[in-house]
């Protein structure tokens, strides 16, 4: 999988379930007849969100994109459905374009960040099972840590 392909399915994967999370939101604030789907939806929402952070940091990395690119990536995964618009400005920018850098055969990684990212494309099957258990360990401290406090005063 490319990283063109990668990183359009992930913001894909985050538009829709920013849909479904605000469709349950709908359901629970407006309609008032379910909070079945904010919490449903919400856990999906924020495993595909921690996912293509993830992936975000993965790909700034290995595709050299600069700190502003970098941190508009992970920035735009926070107001709803901006992930795609910014993964098809990256597209027409050629910021995803070429295979991966770091891979077998590809660039010698010249810093620790690039070593990290290397040594996982060098075992694919390795960097999914990090990757999930990454998105695992951090959705589990997103779900002890909970949602922010409310601020409103009575």
């Amino acid at each position: 999988m490319t990283p063109r392909t990668l990183y359009r399915r992930i913001a894909l994967a985050e538009v829709v379930t920013w849909a479904l999370l605000l469709l349950g939101m709908v359901l629970k604030y407006v309609t008032r007849t379910t909070e079945l789907g904010v919490k449903v939806f919400g856990l999906a929402h924020g495993v595909v969100f921690i996912a293509y952070c993830l992936i975000t940091l993965v790909l700034w990395v290995t595709q050299r994109w600069t700190a502003r690119e970098g941190l508009l990536g992970l920035l735009s995964a926070v107001p709803p459905f901006l992930t795609v618009w910014w993964e098809r400005r990256l597209e027409r920018r050629g910021r995803l374009d070429g295979g991966w850098r770091l891979g077998r055969g590809g660039d010698t990684p010249s810093n620790p960040a690039e070593r990290v990212v290397a040594a996982l494309l060098a075992r694919p099957a390795v960097a999914v099972g990090v990757g999930v258990v990454a998105v695992v360990a951090l959705t589990g401290v997103a779900l002890v840590v909970g949602p922010p406090a409310s601020t409103t005063q009575g």
